[in-house]
């Protein structure tokens, strides 16, 4: 074989592998006994190793360096042999202990998070937080040396390949100076609206989860190809090809479950409409987390809270719960699904409030990878973070520092993606009804194929080809801008 040839069947074994990963790791969030947690962190350590094993082998570097004077490759075969040297680069600057510490790591703190969680009980989680932490500084400290970048970058350059602190604080800054007045802008515009009365519950699990399933099938999710579930925190995960979300069901309110069903189906579609031609190679993968946050933003926030789609969904919102009288039609449920509050919760949280939630824990998470912050003082500067940014306190930490999964599973770097998605999706929405007459009139009769289809051309089916910036330039005319984002929140939520 070739060089190139030889690398592309190894980099399927690396995929085999993650797949195998995946549907263990989905099992341990949704469906394992926690009896044998201790014996699941071993197994998945052991495969991690493995994996990290089969990145880091020696005949690589021989490998990538032939196949760079390979004449045959297209272009297609060149951003693949791009895309593994990136692999291979990362992964060649942990070492095998590193990786396996890690993984035991994130899986006692995961299943210790589950608790502390339910009993709002930051000091019990602290110890294997902790260890998450510094195992986390050390992979960030010894990726940043091989790749030139701070701890903190290299981290994130995981996630979002490319991205750097720098220009995220730019976006940021700007973002924490427009949204507090803004916010009280689109408050007073709402108090100037009817204030639409709570839906009356209880509304069945099973009735939600087949509206869940009705919306996930109106959206275009492949049912072969993967299943819904329930989990402590929603998520996208699973395989290649089995490609599995989970959501929590609230018997008071049947919109977060919805809601939370309508965005992990976003980053479902990204998943089943990546190249199939390339789907075990890494240049099959998606590009990175903004523009895989920016499909389930997309879904759930530009297209999902629109008046057409409200008018599709009313219907068999009040035939899944029996619902009658004007609370139930679709101007209310808009009115409903896009108020504006200031609440505790970032997946409950509306599209204006959003971001401060991340924009706090990327502070947070810089300062704690940094060492500029003890970790026993998270709590504490969590509920200053909040009364800065959203001029409200959580009454626990429940509510407050404990509520996600992401630092307990080792995602340190992975929160600003959130909001750099939502600005991307406002940005590919717009760039897509331009292009798609149809997109909008679409989405009203429940008909999402000619969004989907545009996001199949221009994102989804162009897996980590592109860069981020130069995948939205072609599809959006601009690389990353806030711009249409605020046009967007203004349009929505400055009407009377």
């Amino acid at each position: 074989m070739s060089a190139y040839a030889s690398l592309t069947v190894h980099f399927g074994r690396i995929s085999a592998m993650s797949n195998a990963i995946g549907i263990l790791q989905w099992d341990s969030d949704t469906m394992m006994p926690q009896g044998a947690a201790a014996s699941r962190a071993e197994s998945l350590a052991l495969l991690r190793v493995m994996q990290h094993e089969m990145a880091v082998d020696p005949h690589l570097g021989d490998w990538l360096q032939a196949a760079g004077d390979e004449a045959s490759l297209g272009t297609w075969e060149q951003a693949n042999l791009r895309e593994m040297r990136r692999v291979f680069t990362a992964q060649t600057a942990l070492p095998a202990d590193l990786v396996e510490a890690s993984s035991k790591a994130i899986s006692a703190c995961e299943m210790a998070w589950r608790q502390a969680r339910a009993d709002a009980d930051f000091p019990a989680l602290l110890p294997y937080l902790a260890e998450v932490l510094r195992l986390q500084r050390e992979a960030g400290a010894a990726k940043g040396e091989k790749l030139g970048l701070s701890p903190y970058d290299a981290l994130l350059n995981d996630y979002e390949p490319g991205g750097r602190s720098a220009t995220i604080d730019a976006l940021f800054d700007d973002l924490a100076a427009f949204l507090p007045g803004f916010t009280e802008e689109a408050l007073a515009a709402q108090a100037r609206r009817p204030t639409p009365a709570p839906l009356a519950g209880p509304f069945a699990v099973e009735a939600q989860r087949g509206l869940g399933q009705r919306m996930m099938a109106a959206l275009g999710y492949d049912f072969d190809r993967g299943r819904l579930d329930i989990s402590t925190h929603p998520f996208c995960g699973g395989a290649d090809n089995d490609v599995r979300i989970t959501t929590r069901y609230d018997e008071a309110d049947f919109s977060k479950a919805l809601m939370g069903v309508i965005h992990e189906t976003g980053h479902a579609l990204y998943e089943q409409g990546r190249p199939a031609a390339f789907m075990s190679q890494p240049v099959g993968q998606a590009r990175g987390m903004v523009l895989h946050e920016s499909q389930s933003l997309l879904m759930e926030m530009q297209a999902c809270r629109s008046r057409e789609f409200l008018g599709f969904a009313a219907p068999l919102m009040r035939e899944a719960f029996n619902g009658s009288g004007p609370d139930w039609e679709a101007d209310a449920l808009w009115r409903r699904y896009t108020r504006i509050e200031r609440g505790f919760i970032r997946v409950d949280a509306d599209e204006v409030t959003y971001p401060a939630h991340v924009i706090l824990r990327y502070r947070l998470e810089k300062a704690l990878i940094a060492d500029a912050m003890p970790l026993a003082e998270l709590p504490a500067a969590w509920n200053a973070g909040m009364q800065e940014l959203l001029g409200t306190v959580p009454p626990n930490d429940r509510l407050g520092c404990l509520q996600d999964i992401h630092w307990p599973s080792g995602g340190w770097g992975y929160f600003p993606t959130y909001t750099l998605g939502a600005i991307a999706a406002a940005q590919l929405f717009d760039a897509a009804c331009r292009a798609e007459p149809d997109a909008l009139p679409g989405i009203a009769r429940g008909d999402f194929a000619p969004l989907v289809g545009w996001l199949r051309t221009h994102v989804h089916g162009q897996g980590a080809l592109l860069d981020t910036d130069e995948l939205l330039t072609r599809a959006t005319g601009r690389p990353l801008d806030a711009g249409v984002f605020k046009a967007h929140l203004a349009r929505r939520y400055l009407a009377d």
